[in-house]
């Protein structure tokens, strides 16, 4: 099926999938798993075990505290040697359970659970209970999604995997496509929603290839959409897909649209068939490493064992990045753990030496906004004070922080650094 719609503007940015091709290997298992109460939106989780207490893989060690938490699990088999604040990926210190490994355990799946005798609530229940966040690097708690206080009528998922370098999404699209659409059957039905579309960028034509053959005479259809960045993001994504335009403010529930990631659709399989909640994840390590790889890793894996396993840094590297090069975070450290949402590692050279310029109002950021944005006036607004005037008369708020305006841009203006300043001084004062 082709795309329906397009959307405009965005960027090309150099795709560097260097891992396209590379299997998935098992990470592994840690000898020490540091795992934070919050890898999640919303509330972190609250401690259910305590120092010396011995964990197996899989068992429930952070309780979800509010409705927007999510519940954490053991990744090792072991003993818990303290609960206390660790450093995050995020630079944030995060109460975390510290747990030493005394058994490299894992277990083999087992379908315990047969799909036909569940309702959509129970499968809600079974989601919430394993701990699944969005595996696309946003980590909103998925049973919240499944819940949505306005009708839905369409599901969409997300298999563009549009940043750079990133391909453990391509490659569990390729290895487990079985069990991905087995996933997504049992969203449709907790949803309770009868269309479905899985949107692949047309840079992944043996996925696009392999999930219509798979899917002939299901009500599933893949729509092939056009490599692009930002495709993957929500909006731009029900755009290209469905022709609806999500309202400024607002969520994709506004348009009776759901949206989940290939990843969550595999971890909804493994946990509602095979009673397996989420403890461990794909991370793509990639870029100046002497092996890049795709790994099936421990959550509360320390980031450094998965460069080592790759063969170390190569000369000249100089930063690491948590997530896609476009829209991740630079790590200050490779001792913090894998959190749920690390979709990949990538480090990369030093940074030359920028000159920044004045705007000098070529328009070429307003070109490339995929929400039809002005970029170019956050930096003043942000300089002038002027945050009320940035939401009311520009939608700042409706910005997605893709970096679009910000790579294309000649004068090397951080637009995107001036957003999030609005952005966090009107969530502050309450007015956004």
């Amino acid at each position: 099926m082709k795309p329906l719609f397009k959307f405009r503007r965005g960027v090309h940015p150099p795709y560097r999938k260097l891992t396209a091709s590379s299997p998935i290997q098992r990470a592994k298992t840690p000898e020490v798993a540091v795992i934070p109460l919050k890898q999640h939106a919303g509330a972190p989780a609250q401690p259910v075990v305590s120092p010396k207490e011995s964990v197996s893989v899989g068992q429930l060690i952070g309780k979800s505290s509010a409705f927007i938490s999510a519940n954490v699990h053991s990744s090792v088999t072991g003993v818990v040697k303290e609960i206390s604040p660790m450093p995050t990926p995020s630079g944030e210190k995060v109460l975390s359970v510290v747990i030493e490994t005394t058994e490299d355990e894992t277990p083999e799946p087992k379908p315990i659970r047969n799909p036909d005798e569940l309702s959509g609530e129970e499968i809600v229940n079974i989601i919430a209970e394993s701990g699944i966040v969005g595996m696309g690097g946003a980590g909103f708690p998925t049973h919240v999604k499944l819940k949505p206080p306005k009708p839905i009528d369409t599901l969409i998922i997300n298999g563009c995997e549009c940043e750079p370098y990133l391909t453990g999404d391509h490659r569990l699209m390729l290895e487990k496509p079985d069990e991905i659409i087995q996933g997504i059957e049992l969203l449709m039905k907790a949803l309770n929603v009868r269309e479905c579309y899985i949107g692949i960028e047309d840079n992944k034509p043996d996925a696009i290839k392999l999930f219509e053959e798979k899917l002939r005479g299901r009500p599933i259809k893949v729509v092939e959409v056009k490599t692009k960045y930002p495709q993957g993001a929500e909006k731009v994504l029900i755009k290209s897909i469905t022709g609806r335009e999500v309202p400024v403010g607002g969520l994709p529930l506004d348009v009776g649209v759901v949206v989940q990631n290939v990843g969550t659709a595999h971890a909804v399989y493994e946990a509602v068939i095979l009673g397996k909640p989420l403890y461990e994840r794909v991370v793509t390590v990639t870029g100046e490493v002497n092996e890049p790889k795709n790994l099936l890793v421990r959550i509360g894996t320390p980031i450094s064992q998965l460069i080592e396993e790759c063969g170390g840094y190569k000369e000249g590297a100089a930063r690491l990045i948590m997530g896609g090069p476009m829209m991740g975070i630079a790590l200050f450290s490779d001792e913090v753990p894998v959190i749920k949402t690390t979709t990949g590692l990538i480090a990369l050279p030093g940074l030359p030496e920028v000159r920044r310029y004045p705007c000098i109002n070529c328009g070429t950021c307003i070109d490339v906004c995929p929400m039809g944005l002005i970029p170019k006036m956050f930096p003043i607004l942000y300089e002038k004070g002027r945050f009320q005037e940035a939401a009311e008369e520009f939608d700042v708020m409706n910005c997605m922080e893709c970096g679009c305006c910000e790579y294309e841009c000649p004068s090397r203006v951080p637009i995107v650094q001036s957003i999030r300043a609005i952005k966090s001084r009107l969530r502050r004062e309450g007015k956004r």
